[in-house]
């Protein structure tokens, strides 16, 4: 039998990849030129987006908003991750992790939102270029942005407080190197389907709903794409909303692998990996897939630094 602490910890212990610690000097120097790289693309497309008149548009007001997104997003768990991994140490306070689980929570909720909002930009672009500019004007855009921001953070609320109203075993031993929720439920010490339920609604609404609604504007947009009788027409319309595609891919892959799939699928060590590609990798690799080919941004990066040299 479980036992129970009713009062509020002091902290929990974060075991991460404690049973490994030759992997983990491993990941402490990986994740650390990780984060850094993740600092600078992200800054450098909302600077170059700001800057540059060219990129005041639609897609790249969106592609700030996802870039200040992820910077948010892995700052608020790589610092302390990476704390943890220098040491046997391996505690978060009582308050840091309820911090930590909102932020985490809200910004990931937001981003599902966000990168609908980003699928339905494309959307328009390709299926009503005609009408785009009338469609998304400026305040649609500030509409849509607050939408995605203020309804990942009402979620994540949500969330937060009925998993931090839960009975917590003494040991509070979290196996995992975050504050996530599916590992916060497991050491609480009554039944939780309610809020097992609650999570299964929520990943509906925010994953499986965002999913969904991407693909079905995907599918209109390749039914478009393919009435383009010009093939160079054809390979722009594609390489337009590759990017966005790939992104989609790598975030909601992972997310459905942690939060959806059935658990005896996956080992735990697994489940921490994958929680680690969508927390550092992916809002490394967002920038790069973004920019890598795509020669309106790298003309006004280098628009830009003729005009500031260094």
């Amino acid at each position: 039998m479980k036992e129970t602490n009713f009062s509020n910890p002091a902290g929990f212990i974060l075991l991460g990849f404690s049973d490994q610690p030759q992997l983990e000097i491993v990941l402490l120097l990986v994740i650390a030129v990780v984060y850094i790289l993740t600092l600078i693309w992200n800054t450098a497309i909302i600077l170059v987006s700001h800057l540059s008149p060219k990129l005041h548009t639609p897609m790249y007001f969106f592609l700030s908003n996802l870039s200040f997104l992820d910077l948010c997003f892995t700052t608020s768990i790589v610092p302390q991750m990476l704390w943890n991994l220098r040491g046997p140490e391996k505690t978060i306070s009582h308050t840091g992790c309820v911090i930590q689980l909102y932020l985490s929570l809200g910004l990931g909720s937001t981003e599902c939102v966000l990168l609908t909002v980003m699928a339905y930009d494309r959307f328009n672009a390709i299926c009503r270029p005609l009408h785009y500019s009338v469609t998304m004007h400026p305040k649609l855009l500030q509409q849509l942005a607050a939408v995605a921001w203020v309804s990942g953070f009402v979620e994540s609320m949500v969330q937060t407080i009925l998993v931090f109203q839960l009975p917590l075993c003494s040991h509070h031993r979290v196996d995992d190197f975050v504050c996530e929720e599916p590992a916060l439920i497991k050491i609480a010490c009554v039944d939780t389907t309610f809020l097992e339920k609650e999570v299964t609604i929520a990943s509906v609404l925010y994953v499986i709903i965002p999913l969904g609604l991407i693909l079905i504007s995907y599918g209109c947009i390749v039914r478009s794409v393919l009435r383009i009788k010009s093939v160079e027409g054809r390979r722009r319309a594609f390489e337009t909303c590759g990017s966005h595609l790939i992104v989609v891919v790598l975030f909601f892959g992972t997310v459905i692998s942690v939060y959806i799939q059935p658990k005896s699928k996956y080992t735990q060590n697994r489940n921490k990996f994958l929680t680690l590609f969508y927390t550092v990798v992916t809002p490394s690799l967002n920038p790069l897939i973004y920019t890598l080919r795509n020669k309106e941004f790298k003309g006004a990066l280098k628009r830009l630094l003729r005009r500031h040299p260094s």
